[in-house]
């Protein structure tokens, strides 16, 4: 299993803190609440990296 990732599949604290920090465009576009913003990247991630087929036609970045 991925060390950024604890037995629930949840992203761990220290994982929600590096990815918290924006990306200069996600800085230019601003951001209401970094935390979540970061927490859902990372949940939505994992979820594709967990179930990929199950995944791909709900990605927007998984090519065809």
């Amino acid at each position: 299993m991925d060390a950024t990732a604890p037995e629930d599949d949840r992203p761990t604290a220290e994982a929600v803190a590096t990815r918290s920090d924006l990306l200069p465009e996600e800085q230019q576009a601003g951001s209401d609440d970094p935390q979540a913003q970061a927490e859902a990247i990372l949940e939505d991630s994992q979820e594709r990296t967990d179930d990929p087929e199950g995944t791909r036609a709900e990605s927007a970045q998984t090519p065809d």
